[in-house]
């Protein structure tokens, strides 16, 4: 029994160590990315060079020997490109967001996914339906949002459509990566280095479809400094390495805990994201948006505090999930066996 109750808590602190991880770059990315994206307004190279400083990152660490990542292999590649898709159009739509509008109007949509993805876990990946108490958390969380949104003086037709076209997109990638990540079996650099560098690869078809590239090409030529002063060059580097960092505990927690419960974790973390934009930016909701912005975030530690009590409902939620999957159903039914509610994340 003890051996078994050691294992238990390792897998705990762990598990609570890569979400915690997961949550402060999280909550620190949304503003470093508002900073480099004022100061670099080119949102399709920034992304491109953060893909590039991961997949870089990953495939020279492994060069090094001081990480395992599963090699590029095609086959895998076509499996995994559906998904690369979908997390690529989550990131530029992410960015052009912050581009267009303030940082608590992106929290505020980002809020919104916890209660779309548990629809979306139910409806596609035969999940359980929350309880009466997660839904009222979930709701809570619904309401905050709409109460922002009909106070929010600084809306614009462009900046809801980035942040209509986000919802959708991120929703998606909540619901299909956890997919992936349950069954196509690379370990967790794996899938930092293939998302990334598939990401890469797909990033100047849109640099070139948006005419971004001519704006860069424009820039480059009138030497005006905005692509090569310190202050830009030190935002992208920044925001660079939290992408990286990001990559790494975000798939790592998403194999941890259950699609849902990884997006409301994203969700409440962004007090300290909050706290920090009130802080250094003058460009925030007014006191009555923030109130709903902090009813939002209220609902997601209702909806935590909702799924932690059902920690002993062996089918509610997902456990933790190897590193390496095996395909056979054997396996699979055993992990079916082990799935359960982690608390604490």
């Amino acid at each position: 029994m003890v051996p078994i109750r050691l294992d238990a808590a390792k897998q705990h602190y762990a598990t609570s160590s890569l979400v915690i991880g997961y949550a402060l770059c999280s909550s620190l990315l949304a503003v470093i990315n508002k900073f480099a994206i004022t100061k670099f307004n080119y949102p399709g190279l920034l992304t491109a060079l953060q893909y590039l400083t991961s997949a870089l990152g990953v495939w020279v660490l492994g060069k090094l020997g001081f990480l395992h990542h599963d090699p590029f292999v095609l086959d895998i590649a076509k499996k995994f490109l559906p998904a690369a898709v979908v997390f690529y159009l989550a990131i530029f739509t992410n960015t052009n967001l912050l581009r267009h509008a303030n940082v608590d109007t992106f929290i505020v949509f980002r809020s919104l996914t916890p209660l779309l993805v548990a629809v979306a876990d139910t409806a596609f990946r035969k999940q359980p339906c929350p309880s009466k108490l997660t839904f009222l958390a979930l709701l809570t969380i619904l309401g905050g949002a709409v109460g922002y949104v009909a106070t929010d003086n600084g809306f614009t037709l462009t900046a809801y459509s980035w942040a209509f076209a986000y919802l959708v997109t991120i929703t998606t990638e909540m619901v299909y990566i956890k997919h992936m990540v349950t069954n196509l079996g690379l370990n967790t650099w794996g899938f930092v280095y293939y998302n990334n560098l598939l990401s890469l690869m797909m990033a100047p078809l849109f640099w070139i479809a948006t005419g971004e590239y001519a704006d860069v090409f424009t820039a480059v030529g009138s030497n005006d400094g905005n692509l090569f002063n310190v202050v830009a060059f030190s935002a992208v580097s920044l925001s660079c390495v939290f992408g990286l960092l990001i990559s790494f505990f975000g798939f790592a927690a998403r194999k941890a805990i259950s699609a849902t419960a990884f997006t409301v974790t994203g969700v409440v973390n962004k007090f300290l994201t909050v706290a920090i934009n009130v802080m250094i930016w003058d460009k925030h909701a007014t006191p009555f948006g923030l109130v709903c912005l902090l009813v939002t975030l209220a609902g997601g530690v209702l909806y935590q505090q909702s799924v932690t009590g059902a920690s002993n409902v062996p089918s509610q939620r997902e456990s933790s999930v190897p590193n390496q999957m095996d395909a056979d159903s054997d396996d699979n039914e055993k992990e079916k066996e082990r799935k359960g509610k982690i608390s604490g994340v």
